[in-house]
């Protein structure tokens, strides 16, 4: 028996599935909603993450879907920019010197498309898994629906709320932040209001930090909220607006396509491996989204995890795919999990000392060259995955 199930039709699932049928192995999909999600969601891509994608046979189209943003930078809240960097730095080591802003929901049906055309491979819409059964040879999942299927191995990609990872009893480690973060899509062209913004910008202020992102379809603005304020109440129309006109004021009420607020945790489980089941990204490893590093590692954990399985069904041995999981959970500890956290501390730093160091070390980044691309080096990701590029 060689087929591989998969849970979890997302970004993360759907490449797993995609690594293996290019590789001839029969796989099995099963996605508990009823069809793709449709929520935008993660919206960065960075270039190893693409360099991924291209070797999938869908890049082509997720660029023409995108937009190409080489440039990112740190800004004042109440003033100019701090500081820019340029991805064109990193020319020399990747097809790929930019960000590509897209929304996930953009890359999930290419990737659909593309396993369609693959024979002995399926996507089940609405069946969500139940409980997950390992053994010595092979791995039984129970749906929700009372249908047992049997696969050779079972890689969960199922989410935060796993129900795989749930199912096997793992521990997810970690914490959960003191904030929760307040998303919205506006209509709203803030080039026109706010001077030399790029389509990456990170806002630096103790009491209000701010990201800015442009996508194809809108701009998508992050910011914090205070612990003990009702989901309801930031979500209040009336007090969106008022935030909002906090970052640029235009006159009259921005244009809000869409809000949502959600908790956010710092969690990684203790072994992305349980015999015959794998963990892949927000299943195996959750993080801030500052930064756009958890849908890019998650990917980075489909395509090598599911590289390193093809492997093993192929002959290889148990020690490659026990070793390709152990890589991924480290970058996941060391390099994900702190660099996202990271990123927080300084966006919300209050100390009047670590403001002024943090300012001065991106201004010295952004008139250094060769120090801005070790930086770059590690903000793209590549150096978590090519350490001898750094």
């Amino acid at each position: 028996m060689s087929r591989v199930l998969v849970a979890g039709a997302g970004p993360v699932g759907l490449t797993a599935a995609l690594t293996l049928a290019r590789r001839g192995i029969p796989v099995t999909v099963f996605e508990s909603g009823s069809g793709l999600a449709a929520e935008s969601r993660a919206s960065t891509f960075h270039p190893p993450t693409l360099e991924m994608l291209a070797g999938l046979g869908v890049h082509g189209r997720l660029d023409r879907l995108g937009l190409r943003a080489p440039v990112f930078q740190y800004r004042e809240r109440a003033g100019g920019v701090v500081a820019e960097l340029d991805m064109g730095l990193l020319a020399d080591v990747t097809p790929y010197p930019y960000r590509l802003q897209c929304e996930q929901n953009k890359l999930t049906p290419l990737l659909l498309a593309e396993l369609e055309l693959l024979a002995g491979c399926e996507v089940i819409f609405g069946a969500s898994v139940a409980e997950v059964h390992p053994s010595a040879g092979h791995v039984d999942v129970r749906l929700a629906s009372g249908r047992t299927v049997r696969g050779a191995w079972l890689i969960g990609a199922d989410g935060a709320h796993s129900a795989v990872r749930r199912s096997l009893g793992l521990e997810f480690e970690g914490s959960t932040y003191p904030e929760r973060f307040l998303v919205c899509s506006v209509a709203d062209e803030l080039r026109d209001h706010l001077a030399d913004l790029a389509s990456i910008a990170y806002v630096l202020d103790p009491r209000e930090w701010l990201v800015m992102l442009r996508t194809p379809d809108h701009w998508r603005i992050l910011m914090p909220v205070a612990d003990g304020v009702p989901d309801a109440a930031v979500l209040d129309p009336d007090g969106i607006q008022r935030r909002l006109r906090a970052v640029a004021d235009f006159g009259q009420d921005w244009d809000v396509r869409d809000a949502s607020v959600y908790r956010v945790h710092q969690r990684v489980v203790r072994d992305f491996r349980a015999g015959r089941v794998l963990l892949a990204g927000d299943a195996a490893h959750v993080n801030n989204p500052l930064g756009g590093l958890g849908m890019n590692s998650g990917i980075h954990d489909a395509v090598h995890l599911g590289t390193a399985l093809a492997a093993v069904t192929a002959g290889a041995p148990d020690a490659v795919l026990s070793a390709a999981s152990a890589e991924r959970r480290a970058i996941a500890r060391d390099y994900v999990g702190a660099a996202s956290h990271r990123n927080w501390e300084r966006l919300r730093a209050d100390d009047p000392a670590a403001q002024a160091a943090h300012r001065a070390e991106l201004r010295g980044l952004a008139a250094d060259p060769r120090r801005a691309r070790s930086h770059l080096l590690r903000t793209s990701m590549i150096a978590s995955l090519r350490p001898e590029a750094a």
